[in-house]
Formats: structure tokens, C-alpha cells, sequence
């Protein structure tokens, strides 16, 4: 039997978002490699059901939520989209104008917008946050208590699973109305959206200041933002 050419979706290109290019691709393997097994003709082979079922179709999706597949692609999309904003491995060192001088022990290395105003600033040590194995390493070993985040993405998908386990969290993107605002509100975590930071790597010890008051309903239209200090801690801690 001639087996027709299905790999290749009709209209002709891929899918553009991975999700339904990896969904449909699997559905597409699977039911050619049931064609060229099958002896029966065309049409009876299209009738009869077995090409694709509802169970081929669960466990199709079943190994992409198993695979964590689901979510790569939403937890990574602001890295993806906005690359000289998002630095996976140096953090927006270019979105500082230089780390201050040493004062009280401690140094200014940034600011950014308070979206839960406490009544003193919360220090802790930072871990940076930008992709779902690391994640993961939280999921299963716990996120070290006192842990401040540095992460990237604004929208909250890669780090909502882990969330409330956070001490605080420095956000270099968004503003307090995106989705991680509402998240970190939703739990009471502290956290700093939309911030300007020097270099920060594993490890070092910060202090926010989430005493600044959040920004007012014009202040991303006005440019009135920043007002909410990040300190790294020198010497003893």
C-alpha cells in the first residue's frame, strides 16, 4: 500500500509555538508508522479506528506534562523574545551604571518597584532562577530558607511551583500589575518587579528594601519607579 505523505502538516509549515508542533508531530509519527505496518486497504484502515485512538492521544500527553514540556516554552518566552533585556547567565550587569562605594558595609547595586510594602527590609542570600531544571532541584531538595530570587521572567510560570518558598524575590522585568505581582501579593512574598541590577551571582547577600512605598496607578506612564533600593551585603553577615 502507498503510504501517503502525512508527516508534513497540509497548510504546508510547522506549527510556530512547540506545544501543538511537538503534539501534532507524535501524532503524525505514530499514525505513518501504523500505515506502513498495516496491510489493509486505505479506506478500510481510516474506518475501522486504529490509526488514532483516545488513549494514543492521553499518552501522547501525558509523556509531555511528565517531560515538563508544557511549560519550557511559557517559562522561558520573555528570555526568548527580549534577549538584551533577559541575561540568563549575567544577570542585566548592563542595566547598571556601576556598583557604589562601600558604606556601613554594605553596597548599592540596584533598585526596582516594592510590591508589598513591609515594615523593614528582609536580607538574604540570592539564587538565580532562569530555567526549569533549576526549578526542579527546588521542587525535590526544598528551596534553602532565607532564599532571596533573582529571576526574569515577569509573567511567574517558571517559578510559581516554588514560589512561596522564597524569602523574597527580585524580578528584572515586568511591573507590580504583571502576573508575578499578583502571585507574590496572592502569598505574601516580598518582592521587587521591574528591577535595574550590577552583577549578583549564587550566593551573595542582599538586602531589599521593601519599605518603599509601590508605585502609584500612573507611575510606569509618568517614569515615577525605582524607588525600592537592593543592597549587597559585604564582609560578616
Amino acid at each position: 500500500m502507498t503510504d501517503p505523505t502525512i508527516t508534513t502538516p497540509k497548510w504546508g509549515a510547522q506549527e510556530l509555538t512547540p506545544v501543538p508542533n511537538r503534539f501534532n508531530s507524535a501524532i503524525r509519527d505514530l499514525v505513518s508508522s501504523r500505515i506502513r505496518e498495516s496491510d489493509k486497504p486505505w479506506a478500510e484502515l481510516v474506518l475501522d479506528g486504529s490509526l488514532f485512538t483516545v488513549d494514543d492521544a492521553v499518552t501522547i500527553e501525558k509523556d509531555m506534562l511528565d517531560s515538563g514540556y508544557r511549560f519550557e516554552y511559557s517559562a522561558t518566552a520573555s528570555l526568548t523574545s527580549e534577549p538584551e533585556k533577559y541575561r540568563a547567565s549575567e544577570k542585566a550587569t548592563a542595566a547598571s551604571d556601576g556598583e557604589s562605594d562601600l558604606v556601613d558595609g554594605r553596597r548599592l547595586v540596584g533598585s526596582g518597584d516594592n510590591v508589598i510594602r513591609k515594615a523593614a527590609p528582609i536580607s538574604g542570600p540570592v539564587a538565580l532562577v532562569s530555567d526549569v531544571e533549576q526549578v526542579m532541584s527546588f521542587l525535590v531538595d526544598g528551596v534553602p530558607p532565607g532564599t532571596i530570587a533573582v529571576i526574569d521572567d515577569s509573567g511567574g510560570t517558571l517559578t510559581a511551583p516554588i514560589l512561596e518558598g522564597f524569602a523574597g524575590i527580585i524580578c528584572l522585568g515586568g511591573t507590580v500589575r504583571s502576573h508575578l505581582g499578583i502571585l507574590a501579593r496572592e502569598y505574601d512574598v516580598p518582592t521587587l518587579m521591574n528591577c535595574k541590577i550590577g552583577t549578583l551571582v549564587d550566593g551573595d547577600v542582599v538586602e531589599i528594601e521593601i519599605t518603599a512605598a509601590p508605585p502609584g496607578p500612573d507611575a510606569y506612564e509618568t517614569g515615577d519607579t525605582g524607588h525600592a533600593r537592593i543592597w549587597k551585603l559585604e564582609g560578616d553577615h
